[in-house]
């Protein structure tokens, strides 16, 4: 194929957000909205089910974010990042959501028994039966954890430690203080320390055991759960107390 022919989807590809939400906005433009779309379904999908515990909820919320953002195309006011905008009509759905769920007096959401990939789709069975078994397990483990966690410091947790965002890219999208963030980051990880350890252990945690170390062997199993960016085995993840210093 020439040159030619694929300058024009060259140039598709090198559209940003940015500039795909504004032909959007100005143009009605669906191939825009659609690349939109495929760009940001498994984020917006993953942002969703770990929030309300519920993959088939977070598929109808990541759906209702984007017929939200279409609909009120308009509106739009280019002042920042289009992803500091999606992330936040997300998250206040997920916010509804939950609510809605708290007034019909549902039983509370133990989070999702199908795990989910990078991309916001059921994962391959590429391991093993026993290693899938206990990968799974451990995951259940960490779902069930982030669930029990205030809403205020769960979404700090999915966006910094599952979606990889920096600290003052969260606090745009929660229109925080960044150091807000960072405290919420430490209290979130020190309820999940207390939460996961004598789950994993079998027994309550030893008065003497040093618990700075607890959080951080937990953690560890947070960053490498399913579904993570940057998923790794749990003994080799770095701590994310150590990453949390280096990076803003």
């Amino acid at each position: 194929m020439s040159d030619s022919l694929l300058s024009p989807f060259a140039a598709l590809f090198a559209v940003t957000d940015e500039q795909a939400m504004w032909r959007v906005q100005m143009h009605d433009d669906a191939e825009a909205f659609a690349k939109l779309v495929r760009r940001w379904e498994g984020p917006i999908q993953r942002l969703c089910t770990r929030m309300t515990g519920d993959i088939h909820r977070g598929q109808d919320l990541a759906q209702e974010t984007f017929a939200r953002v279409f609909a009120r195309r308009k509106e739009y006011e280019p002042r920042g990042r289009f992803s500091t905008f999606l992330w936040r009509v997300a998250l206040n759905l997920c916010y509804d959501e939950l609510r809605r769920v708290k007034r019909r007096g549902e039983t509370p959401l133990n989070g999702s028994e199908e795990p989910i990939n990078a991309d916001g789709e059921l994962r391959a069975e590429e391991l093993t039966p026993d290693a899938r078994l206990v990968e799974e397990e451990q995951a259940r483990l960490v779902r069930d954890a982030l669930l029990q966690l205030p809403e205020a410091y769960r979404i700090v947790v999915i966006l910094r430690h599952y979606e990889n965002l920096k600290f003052r890219e969260i606090a745009a999208v929660l229109e925080i203080p960044e150091g807000t963030v960072k405290s919420r980051m430490a209290e979130a990880l020190t309820q999940l320390g207390r939460i996961l350890t004598p789950v994993l252990s079998g027994k309550q945690p030893s008065a003497g055991r040093n618990p700075q170390r607890r959080i951080e062997e937990n953690s560890a199993l947070l960053t490498s759960s399913e579904g993570s960016r940057h998923p790794s085995p749990v003994l080799a993840t770095p701590s994310p107390l150590r990453m949390e210093r280096g990076m803003g």
